[in-house]
């Protein structure tokens, strides 16, 4: 007697194993996974019906284009104006220093007033225990070669900066820090003053928003922004 095919090991179902049987079979387990993974036209357009709703649904939440200032009805035209006064009326606003950060990182260049900040900080420590770690942690980060967020140092003020970590003081990262200053302040800061982020904010405009048509639209990479679409049934 010949030894029955086994079709469906989980299931534990076997058939002889006739070769026009086996055959009908075979193509029948071919096909069936393949005509499954087809979901019917109507349901292609019910989840495409549910992508578009999700996507209007959110778009309240985005502010446009990177570079956007966030928050930007909370600065009035006035408080705006003052940034472009000088770099330290800037840097000693909050909403300013957070609306600097964000044009960097328009620029790819945020390293920089995240070492100024993290000095900032380092300055703060009230015990000579605070400044160990936190000097480590600035060099490592900021200023040894090859550091995730290297800042651009003249050789000479790197050299000092690195022989003092082993035992910091207050005043370790001073010359580090007035070079980075110098450097936004001449460089970074004047763009910031022609960008139209900030301009729309002296004039009092909103930062700008793509503008989202209804249903019959053409799609833009910015209408599918924050939504996470499930491919699966694709």
């Amino acid at each position: 007697m010949e030894n029955p095919l086994l079709l469906f090991p989980q299931l534990n179902i076997s058939a002889s194993k006739d070769k026009s049987y086996y055959k009908v079979m075979k193509s029948t387990i071919k096909e069936e996974p393949h005509k499954a993974s087809k979901p019917g036209a109507k349901q292609k357009r019910n989840r495409l019906s549910l992508l578009l709703q999700k996507s209007e649904f959110h778009e309240g939440d985005h502010l446009g284009k990177p570079g956007s200032l966030t928050k930007a009805a909370s600065v009035s035209p006035e408080e705006a104006v003052k940034w472009g006064e000088s770099f330290d009326k800037l840097l000693s606003e909050k909403a300013g220093l957070d609306a600097f950060t964000k044009f960097l990182k328009t620029e790819f260049s945020e390293e920089n007033i995240e070492f100024w900040i993290a000095c900032e900080d380092y300055k703060k420590s009230k015990t000579a225990h605070e400044l160990l770690p936190k000097a480590k942690t600035i060099y490592e980060t900021f200023i040894q070669k090859d550091a995730p967020k290297e800042v651009n140092l003249d050789f000479q003020t790197k050299e000092v900066t690195s022989q003092n970590i082993e035992q910091p003081i207050i005043t370790t990262f001073d010359a580090a820090q007035n070079t980075v200053y110098r450097l936004m302040e001449q460089d970074s800061y004047p763009r910031f003053l022609r960008s139209d982020p900030y301009l729309n904010l002296v004039k009092g405009r909103n930062p700008s928003r793509p503008t989202l048509r209804r249903r019959s639209r053409s799609f833009t990479v910015s209408d599918f922004q924050g939504v996470q679409p499930d491919f699966t049934i694709w």
